[in-house]
């Protein structure tokens, strides 16, 4: 399993999202200005984060892009599914062979249910919250 770039940049654009979108709608010009990820590149992120039902949009002068529930009820294999598919380490069949059979289940289908639990230990508000306390500028009064 490799997590491509639209998965990462996904995320990076939802934790944007996350940020930035408290008192309005976030622009794909915005984020990608912010992120460093070509506008057209984020719109096909984006087509895929709506279709699966992880943003809304809203067109017009006022429009956007905002999450479609709260960022805490997104966890992070919730969102990797639909910019990557199935999440699997390797994809395990049955076979004819007792010994393939047994390593599939006592190793292959155990590192595969981890990685699933792991990403769906974390939360998008999670990861979110956890960058804006690592990222808190110190203010300094004179």
């Amino acid at each position: 399993m490799k997590i491509s770039t639209k998965g990462r940049y996904g995320l990076r654009a939802l934790i944007d999202i996350c940020i930035y979108s408290s008192a309005e709608m976030v622009t794909v010009k915005s984020i990608s200005e912010r992120q460093g990820i070509s506008e057209r590149y984020l719109e096909q992120i984006f087509s895929s984060l709506r279709k699966g039902g992880i943003i809304n949009a809203k067109k017009g002068a006022q429009g956007g892009y905002f999450l479609a529930k709260s960022a805490r009820e997104f966890t992070i294999g919730d969102i990797l599914s639909v910019l990557e598919g199935d999440l699997l380490l390797i994809d395990i069949e049955k076979d004819e062979n007792d010994i393939e059979n047994f390593i599939s289940e006592n190793l292959w289908n155990v590192i595969n249910n981890k990685i699933s639990s792991f990403f769906n230990s974390i939360t998008l508000d999670d990861l979110a919250s956890d960058y804006k306390k690592n990222n808190k500028e110190d203010m300094y009064y004179i």
